[in-house]
């Protein structure tokens, strides 16, 4: 087993339909709006950045930055958006990585503080995040946790 590369689209831009592919096929956003962000990421059109974990030149984890992640409380961005981790690589602390590595870049680019929206209790926490508020997702029944990064 190779050891993991942990990189951003700019440092990495031949992977960009690679990982509109790979971020589609687990989230099913069409490829398309993947691309799209992606494009104004590698145009320096926004710090907005895409974040990868690679083993050897596959894709095993990700994460992007949006303005905001389907949900409400528009005021509150930006949003870390897609973080996934394949299965057999859980629990290596690929996501605690990507999630780091997003907040240092961005907050290198001067964006500060960053937020995200999820299900999950405890993870985020251990890595930093904190609990802000409930947010009413975008055709969900029920209110979900958004958390904070400062």
């Amino acid at each position: 087993m190779s050891e993991l590369a942990y990189v951003t689209l700019r440092e990495r831009p031949e992977l960009k339909g690679n990982a509109a592919a790979w971020f589609s096929g687990k989230w099913g956003v069409p490829e398309e709006a993947y691309l799209e962000c992606m494009d104004a990421y590698l145009a320096a059109e926004t710090e907005y950045g895409w974040y990868l974990c690679l083993d050897g030149e596959e894709i095993v984890g990700g994460m992007g930055v949006i303005d905001n992640d389907f949900h409400d409380r528009k005021d509150l961005f930006p949003n870390v958006c897609a973080v996934y981790t394949e299965e057999a690589y859980r629990g290596r602390g690929v996501a605690g990585r990507l999630l780091d590595l997003t907040v240092e870049d961005l907050r290198a680019h001067g964006v500060s503080p960053v937020y995200l929206v999820t299900d999950h209790t405890g993870f985020y926490e251990r890595c930093g995040w904190e609990f802000f508020c409930f947010a009413q997702g975008d055709g969900e029944d029920h209110p979900t946790r958004l958390y904070i990064h400062r």
